[in-house]
């Protein structure tokens, strides 16, 4: 995503950096937060379902180079990172967090063109899950990621119409998901603040200039689809990140990265209305058992 890249990381189901501790969340703003998960999550795949619609125009590239700029802009102007004084150990995660940004969203994108909305983020959703299940024995954890592998079979059971490159592409997005909470871990570590994920964006974003101007210099953009991609990078880059810096002043963590469990249905239901990439109930029965295994470990950790 920069689900924000938002990437940018934290509890194991999350797709962004968030800052600090929040055992100390406030009880009383607690309906208050989970109101604002909710928004944010809606905001976030309302945003690639909106980006879908310039997929005809400019492509699923055209509009990450677009997102990436927005997303880019956006952190700057809120972590304010002081890329001059950061050292090589510094440097070295905050690249790997950039290209980690670039191809996340690319193979996440390109995988809601040839796949669906709901289907790509399902899978995606297995590279928090994986990195939650890493480094636990529980018989519980074990049963969980049984579950998630059974769902997974069914989602990409073989048949005339499978789209293999697109599920390929969408369990990329999960690897890339699961290195950026890993590359996230040490650039929080060293340092402060959001400078580390800000200072990706800006990196990812200008890589993507000469990849967008190529794309956009062959596929001139529309008025329409240019505010579509614009509009993907505002709803599900600079929303959500500025939400959940809010929202974890008053949730707990663990409520908050069960909460984001809710993504690949959020997703779907979005796809539906917005998209009309409709379900069956095959596909809707194993996003349900891939949500709750992630949510139970997550509970669980």
């Amino acid at each position: 995503m920069l689900r924000a890249m938002t990437a940018e990381p934290q509890p194991a189901t999350a797709l962004r950096p968030r800052p600090g501790p929040q055992e100390g969340a406030r009880p009383g703003g607690r309906a208050a937060g989970v109101a604002m998960m909710l928004g944010s999550g809606l905001s976030n795949q309302t945003g690639a379902a909106v980006a879908a619609l310039a997929f005809p125009v400019v492509g699923p590239a055209g509009v990450v180079a677009v997102r990436q700029w927005v997303a880019g802009a956006v952190l700057l102007a809120v972590g304010r990172p002081r890329m001059r004084t950061f050292t090589r150990a510094q440097w070295w995660p905050v690249l790997g967090l950039a290209a980690v940004f670039a191809v996340m969203n690319l193979s996440l994108y390109t995988a809601i063109g040839r796949i669906g909305l709901g289907l790509a983020v399902t899978l995606e959703f297995l590279g928090p899950l994986a990195v939650a299940l890493a480094a636990t024995r529980r018989r519980t954890d074990l049963a969980c990621a049984l579950a998630a592998a059974a769902a997974v079979v069914v989602l990409t059971r073989p048949r005339p119409a499978a789209d293999y490159a697109g599920i390929a592409l969408a369990l990329l997005a999960a690897v890339c998901w699961a290195c950026y909470i890993l590359l996230g871990r040490t650039v929080g570590r060293r340092l402060p603040g959001v400078q580390g994920p800000a200072a990706a964006a800006a990196v990812s974003g200008l890589a993507y200039v000469p990849v967008g101007a190529v794309v956009l210099a062959h596929r001139p953009p529309t008025a329409a689809a240019l505010g579509y991609a614009v509009t993907a990078g505002v709803l599900s880059s600079a929303v959500p990140f500025l939400s959940d810096l809010l929202t974890l002043r008053r949730v707990p963590a663990r409520l908050f990265g069960t909460f984001m469990s809710v993504n690949p249905v959020l997703a779907a239901l979005v796809g539906t209305a917005v998209l009309d990439q409709r379900l069956g109930p095959y596909e809707w029965a194993a996003i349900a058992v891939i949500v709750t295994a992630n949510a139970v470990v997550v509970t669980r950790r």
